[in-house]
């Protein structure tokens, strides 16, 4: 090879070397000015990471964020930023950089901790990945605060409504309104007035802060509230005035004068009006006011809102306080004229008639139906409550049988409760009824049986109450749960896949340490999981979500797949699960029965001794000759068994024997809820019998195929 050769060759190596490092150098600086630009332009926390999730380079944005200067920041893991309780969760301080991921984390600073969404965009340079973080803590902070605001006005009007109604006493109930209205509204002097038949009027109650003059007992002249307006409230007028001399608060000149001597500048106005009967229009019986007199006040909805329920809850108390009144009159009369005829009549018969008729002016003026069927389901007594609630008089009632009163549909809620009553035993249970306006209202239903000398049913006493309001606030709180149940859902759902995940090792071997607390919060959120679930299982039934589709069943088919269902967990626990099972016909939601046989079977299963037996069996029985045959399920266990004072409370939500034994076994103490309101949607009944150091059974009824369709 000759020299010449060697020496092109050289040379050409030598270009290409050179042609490579100025590529190299180029890359670097395009690599330099798109970082430069991106950190420039971005107003949001952003860093560049390594394959290792340490900072390469951080922004002003995210050095604040953080709470260290980018050079202290540089070089750092961003695990050494993530708090504990989040360390544990999958991706968190992982981040794949093969693949994009959004997620929420809590950074912790030297001072702060703080909420943050984050963004990780991989291989935006080579081995250099893109973290985009935002903070959320004030948004996370501003929810939770709305969620404790709500929360806290629905229990202010419980408060003061509960303390409105255990008062009898008119002028108790209107001291206590103007008190607690002028305690939470924070406002300078709340009072009610009163208007005279002569158009006048004057304040009756007052809350008045010791810096301001009292208007208790002063007599307001016609003048400053005029005809005119007395219609308009008498209509349902609402008036919130921020400044009483502002032009568009369409004050009349002489009202303002009027205001001006007692330091009024805000007022928020409120009518307080009664129905004397269907026919006739509200007529106007007073105002409740709130005056500001330090300041103007802009008043907000929840105010207002507060003052017509409290308004229209003195409007009731009126009503119970004048029926009151009447009845002592009525009282007072009848008695005088019963001493004139104790002359002429016998005492005996003087004595049947003034309990009979004392019985009748009390339950009229109780604001509850009051009724007594007989043996035939005919009503023999009624107190006025039902023409006002139903239309109905009781002479029209007097005779009737209950399904001419109530209708088809709402005798066929009853009809099961009714027959119990008249087999002898108490029965309490809630309904909904239309009234004669056509609106619906909650009530709470008791029948006490009438029992003759020789205890023979007779018939039965019927109480209904409202509680409508009740229902109304239980279902605030439901709604709540279940906002809260299905927001925590998802992330749970992700979380429990994501450990299961990891539980297998694809994503890298743990220590035994490290795979000992992945088996406590794979087992935690497990139970999380189950306990999310059973809560909106349990709002979606108790809200009439859900429909029970009931057919002809086979009981031995269903103890037979409730046990496969659960062998496993038996097997697992070493517990021998023995089953009865008998050709048996009844009428049921087929998943919903299992649904509450597989519960029964978990409880007794867990709360079983390694080595112990539990028992499914199925009988058909006969409670009553007047009541139709039932199918009873019982599971029976060999547990430590139930204290006497516990078998009713265990029904409950959120009810253990005993807490701590119930976590360590994954109870979430709605089990039974579920269980219980699954029987009662199938007109069943459910207890629970237990000798403590001997046992549970847990038993309940479903009614048989041929007494179904009988009924």
């Amino acid at each position: 090879m000759s020299k010449r050769s060697s020496k092109q060759r050289f040379l050409r190596k030598d270009s290409l070397t050179q042609s490579g490092a100025k590529k190299s150098k180029l890359k670097k600086r395009t690599h330099k000015r798109l970082r430069k630009t991106l950190f420039q332009n971005a107003h949001d926390a952003i860093a560049l990471i390594d394959d290792r999730l340490c900072f390469v380079d951080i922004n002003a944005a995210a050095c604040d964020l953080l709470g260290l200067p980018r050079q202290q920041l540089k070089g750092q893991a961003v695990s050494s930023f993530i708090t504990a309780e989040f360390a544990t969760q999958p991706n968190c301080v992982s981040f794949p950089p093969t693949q994009s991921l959004m997620g929420e984390l809590l950074v912790s600073s030297s001072s702060h901790r703080r909420e943050v969404e984050y963004t990780l965009t991989p291989n935006v340079l080579p081995h250099c990945h893109l973290l985009l973080l935002r903070d959320i803590s004030q948004r996370r902070e501003s929810m939770q605060a709305e969620l404790r605001q709500q929360q806290q006005r629905v229990e202010l009007f419980s408060e003061v409504t509960l303390k409105i109604r255990q008062s009898l006493q008119l002028k108790e109930i209107l001291h206590t309104t103007v008190t607690e209205v002028q305690r939470i509204l924070q406002a300078d002097r709340v009072l009610i007035y009163h208007v005279l038949p002569n158009g006048t009027g004057k304040t009756i109650s007052e809350s008045v802060l010791p810096d301001y003059p009292t208007l208790m007992d002063l007599e307001f002249p016609q003048e400053v509230f005029p005809q005119e307006y007395q219609q308009l409230y008498a209509q349902g007028r609402v008036r919130a005035i921020a400044n009483v001399h502002d032009p568009v608060a369409g004050l009349a000149e002489c009202l303002v004068e009027f205001v001006d001597q007692f330091q009024i500048k805000a007022k928020l106005i409120v009518p307080i009006v009664q129905n004397l009967n269907a026919n006739s229009e509200n007529q106007l019986w007073g105002l409740l006011i709130a005056h500001q007199c330090d300041n103007y006040r802009q008043w907000v909805d929840f105010e207002l809102e507060l003052m017509q329920q409290l308004a229209d809850q003195i409007s009731i108390a009126l009503s119970q306080a004048q029926l009151l009144e009447r009845l002592e009159e009525v009282v007072a009369a009848r008695t005088a004229e019963l001493q004139e005829e104790i002359n002429v009549r016998m005492q005996a018969e003087a004595a049947l008639r003034q309990s009979e008729e004392q019985l009748r002016l009390i339950t009229n003026a109780l604001p509850v139906l009051i009724a007594y069927v007989d043996d035939r389901q005919q009503y023999r007594f009624n107190n006025q409550a039902y023409q006002d609630w139903l239309g109905q008089s009781p002479k029209e009632i007097y005779g009737s049988h209950l399904q001419q009163v109530w209708g088809e549909d709402c005798y066929q809620r009853m009809q099961v409760y009714v027959k119990t009553a008249l087999s002898g035993q108490a029965v309490n249970y809630e309904n909904d009824i239309v009234l004669k306006d056509g609106s619906w209202r909650a009530v709470d239903v008791t029948y006490i049986p009438h029992l003759d000398g020789e205890k023979m049913v007779k018939g039965f006493f019927a109480l209904s109450s409202d509680i409508s309001d009740r229902k109304a606030i239980e279902r605030m709180k439901d709604e709540f749960i279940s906002i809260i149940s299905h927001e925590l859902r998802t992330p749970l759902t992700s979380l429990h896949s994501a450990l299961k995940i990891l539980a297998t090792g694809r994503l890298g071997n743990l220590s035994p340490e490290g795979q000992q607390m992945l088996g406590i919060a794979d087992d935690s959120t497990e139970r999380l999981v189950r306990l999310v679930n059973n809560v909106l299982d349990l709002q979606r039934i108790e809200s009439g979500k859900v429909i029970m589709e009931c057919q002809a069943c086979n009981a031995a088919n269903l103890m037979i797949q409730a046990a496969e269902a659960m062998q496993a967990m038996a097997q697992q626990q070493e517990i021998t699960l023995v089953k009865q099972p008998q050709d048996i016909s009844v009428w049921a939601d087929a998943d919903y029965i299992l649904q509450a046989l597989t519960n029964l079977l978990s409880n007794a299963i867990k709360f079983s001794s390694p080595g112990g037996t539990v028992w499914l069996t199925v009988e058909q029985e006969q409670a009553s000759p007047n009541l139709p045959p039932e199918v009873v399920f019982r599971v029976r266990d060999e547990g430590q068994g139930i204290p006497a004072d516990q078998l009713e409370r265990i029904f409950e939500r959120f009810q253990q024997v005993d807490s701590s034994d119930s976590r360590k076994k994954g109870g979430t103490g709605l089990g039974l809820t579920i269980c219980r309101k699954i029987i009662e949607q199938h007109n069943g009944r459910i207890w629970a019998e237990s000798t403590p150091g001997c046992g549970s059974t847990f038993a309940f009824t479903l009614p048989t195929l041929d007494s179904a369709n009988i009924s």
